[in-house]
């Protein structure tokens, strides 16, 4: 009880210096509440990492940790938030009445004023951290996979942001090119990255500490989850991600398993009408977003082979997040094409 006690008190006075503003607020299906927050002043931290929130309108003494869904380089910190307990659920009450209330205030003033005058209060919210976890090692390896069910892609939704933005600042310093072995990416096999203008010799070496941090060369990211709504929870990243990433350096599969198996008739017709609209619309009907969907659960052991192949005599790194029945079958499948093949797969296990 003592040692409890002891905890408590230090998380609070190292948590105390680190108040943060809220900047947005978001509240999704399937009950998921999602934080946007200041970044305090020398808050650094890798994608992969969590961070420990407390909000003293809900309890002065409680701390959950939550993988940070933001990137390194953006502005502010997110977390996404699934309510599975009290906890959770009163948080997630207490910033949906902050929430209504702004709403029945817009509609007010729309008709009789304007907002100039008005406060919106959010509750206090501190955050302590960030704290270390496998998926930050993601940057150790030229090629990754990352598996996420449900709101288990938390962790990875940061690492394909960090992924994105690489690429952007790449582009705009004129070294977009990135080589891979898969043929889809030019082959070769030459690794890295290189420049697709003849800047001099003084563009090279000003862009050299920023290249030289971005090892990640492919990133295959299988997202499943069992309701279709729960794919608004990061819409705008996937079709950031489809809109920006030109080389196909991150390959998204959306996964719904609320939906037919493949291969039923009433599944063959929705893959139609899906197939139609992404053609005329560029949008998938299942997700909402430019990432094609699929149905029922990915073939595991296909997924494997598949990079194994395209990625012979390479390391991959794999990393999980969600429930502990997939835990086993992924490890195993790991030690199997890691023995059978001359791809090497390293399995890491997010806490979940």
């Amino acid at each position: 009880m003592i040692v409890y006690a002891s905890e408590r008190l230090i998380r609070a006075f190292r948590s105390s210096i680190r108040p943060v503003k809220i900047r947005k607020v978001a509240v999704y299906p399937g009950n998921v509440l999602a934080l946007h927050v200041s970044k305090p002043q020398g808050f650094k931290y890798r994608s992969g990492q969590y961070v420990f929130v407390n909000c003293a309108a809900v309890s002065p003494f409680q701390w959950h940790p939550f993988s940070i869904t933001s990137a390194p380089q953006d502005d502010n910190i997110s977390v996404h938030i699934r309510t599975l307990g009290d906890w959770t659920r009163q948080l997630k009450a207490v910033f949906s009445e902050v929430c209504n209330s702004v709403r029945h205030i817009f509609e007010h003033f729309s008709s009789h004023g304007n907002l100039s005058s008005v406060l919106f209060r959010f509750p206090r919210v501190l955050i302590d951290g960030p704290y270390g976890a496998p998926a930050q090692d993601y940057k150790k390896y030229e090629v990754v996979l990352l598996v996420g069910l449900g709101i288990g892609a938390t962790p990875f939704i940061s690492i394909v942001k960090d992924i994105v933005n690489n690429i952007k600042q790449l582009e705009s310093l004129g070294l977009s090119d990135i080589d891979d072995d898969d043929p889809k990416n030019g082959g070769g096999g030459g690794g890295g990255v290189s420049n697709s203008s003849n800047g001099d010799h003084k563009q090279h070496a000003s862009t050299s500490v920023s290249t030289s941090s971005f090892k990640t060369r492919r990133a295959y990211f299988y997202w499943v989850t069992r309701e279709q709504d729960s794919f608004e929870w990061f819409r705008g990243v996937m079709n950031e991600v489809a809109e920006t990433d030109k080389k196909g350096v991150i390959e998204l599969h959306n996964y719904c398993t609320s939906v037919y198996e493949e291969g039923d008739a009433r599944s063959a017709l929705i893959a139609m009408l899906q197939s139609l609209n992404h053609a005329k619309h560029g949008v998938d009907v299942v997700s909402g977003t430019r990432v094609k969907s699929h149905f029922a659960r990915p073939n595991w052991r296909n997924v494997y082979k598949r990079i194994a192949l395209s990625h012979r005599d390479k390391r991959i790194g794999v990393f999980y997040c969600g429930a502990p029945t997939l835990t086993k079958e992924l490890r195993q499948l790991a030690q199997d094409f890691s023995h059978k093949t001359t791809t090497k797969f390293d399995f890491h296990k997010e806490n979940f």
